[in-house]
């Protein structure tokens, strides 16, 4: 059980003495850094994060500008969140729900959509970039 946002497991029927200040931050960051490894463990994921070293080596090819760069980088830390939320929801619904339902199969077909539709934003820039803006000088 959780208690007031943080992430400590309750050991007892006691409350859990919230961390503040510096010490709440690395709580927190470990938490985060929790989520990217359990990240990795996707599939889906790493498939993202090969297209985006890709994506960067032909940016670093076709010259690509500093804001180009930046764009891209944004897109991708969103793909990342999106994808972070989407395994959330996996999680959450086959923990909620083993058995095959279509409530489950409608939340999960959801965050698949949204994971596709930062897929193809990140996609499209890419290809904007380097083939249209680098290549034809559009």
């Amino acid at each position: 059980m959780y208690l007031n946002g943080d992430y400590r497991r309750m050991t007892s029927g006691k409350p859990v003495k919230k961390l503040t200040g510096i010490r709440h931050f690395f709580a927190a960051a470990s938490y985060s850094f929790g989520g990217a490894k359990r990240l990795l463990g996707e599939a889906a994921f790493r498939h993202e994060l090969g297209a985006f070293v890709v994506a960067m080596i032909a940016f670093a090819i076709t010259g690509a500008s500093f804001f180009q760069y930046v764009a891209a980088f944004v897109l991708f830390l969103l793909m990342i969140a999106f994808e972070a939320l989407n395994t959330a929801i996996e999680e959450i619904v086959d923990r909620v729900s083993p058995e095959i339902s279509e409530m489950g199969k409608n939340a999960k077909d959801l965050g698949s959509l949204a994971c596709l539709c930062m897929i193809l934003a990140n996609g499209g820039y890419v290809a904007y970039v380097v083939v249209f803006s680098h290549l034809f000088g559009i």
